[in-house]
């Protein structure tokens, strides 16, 4: 009994000792991957009463901040648009704010996002008229061009921000990952789910509303952080398990929740919800979220269905696990030297 409590001890450390390895590596040859998903950015369009009876427009553009760098991506407005600068661009905490002018009539202009094809993120585009109407439009990758002349605002757009942020997400999706390979029965797994909901609900809400308030950099790292305690549970015997994954996993998972409900809205923060929308908004936000979720769970139980069919589900339960701590362990020691 000895000897196998020291090799089941020994085959722990070796566990962890590969995945700060397999971290260390990557950290040292892909610093250019991005650890987290890229932030939207945001372009207000907001029609005003100028001088001499005229109507401009103000215009605030939101571009995120990446790995303390700038998304390269840039509105371009109509070439007889003459944009002017309003107040110097402010540096907020994860997005660069600029602050501009034009005289021209942008409801019936055509935008484009330069640089836009070659990101993962999207724009959310605001339109307020000075008759109180107002739209939201997204921009994607594959279409970079707002024809505002056209262009049909889109319900639900806060909505289908959620479910982006939460597919493209990593960090997200591998934490559900790893709750779904963690807990087979279909009671226990939806008792964990709906703590985990909870728990990023309660969060995302207090910081939209200002209530609460962290700064995403440390909120980023423990997310990663983990997701590394979840794989290593993963790969454990039931007898070498912690008593919070072991005895009441909901727990774990609430806790855990409420760090990643942080997370959700840091991405909130930087693009911004409208005032007049503000539950709206919110609640669509985050019910994408959780359209996201299941998707995810949807996905995975199909596929471990099918693996079981061949014998596979353990094996890959596994791989998964160990996939999972070597990509924590990365973001774990990339996000806390950002914070260096």
């Amino acid at each position: 009994m000895i000897s196998t409590n020291k090799r089941m001890s020994r085959s722990n450390s070796l566990f962890v000792v590969w995945i700060l390895i397999v971290g260390l590596g990557a950290s040292a040859l892909a610093p250019s991957v991005y650890a987290h998903e890229v932030r939207p950015a945001y372009l207000q369009l907001t029609e005003v009463e100028l001088a001499q009876d005229t109507t401009g427009y103000h215009i605030l553009w939101k571009q995120p901040i990446v790995q303390d760098r700038r998304l390269p991506i840039d509105p371009v407005f109509p070439e007889n648009c003459e944009v002017t600068d309003l107040a110097p661009p402010e540096v907020a905490a994860a997005a660069l704010l600029y602050h501009w002018q034009t005289a021209c009539d942008l409801s019936q202009a055509s935008i484009h996002i330069n640089g836009l094809t070659v990101t993962l993120t999207d724009v959310l585009v605001r339109l307020d008229r000075l008759n109180g109407e107002s739209a939201n439009y997204i921009l994607r990758p594959e279409s970079p061009t707002l024809n505002l002349a056209e262009a049909e605002a889109p319900a639900l757009s806060y909505l289908t921000i959620g479910v982006e942020h939460l597919v493209f997400g990593i960090d997200h999706v591998l934490f559900v990952i790893g709750l779904f390979l963690f807990i087979r029965a279909p009671i226990p797994l939806l008792k964990t789910i709906t703590a985990f909901t909870v728990a990023h609900s309660i969060t995302l809400a207090l910081s939209v509303l200002e209530l609460v308030r962290l700064e995403q950099g440390p909120v980023e790292a423990i997310i990663a952080l983990s997701i590394l305690f979840l794989a290593r549970e993963l790969v454990q015997g039931r007898d070498q398990r912690s008593a919070l994954t072991l005895g009441r996993p909901w727990v774990m998972a609430f806790i855990f929740g409420l760090l990643h409900g942080l997370g959700f809205a840091g991405a909130l923060a930087d693009i911004g919800l409208p005032e007049d929308d503000l539950w709206l908004s919110l609640l669509l936000f985050n019910v994408g979220i959780e359209v996201g979720q299941l998707m995810v769970i949807a996905i995975l139980a199909i596929a471990v269905w099918l693996l079981r069919q061949i014998k596979f589900d353990r094996q890959f339960s596994y791989a998964a696990a160990w996939g999972m701590g070597c990509v924590a362990a990365y973001w774990t020691i990339d996000r806390t030297l950002l914070l260096i």
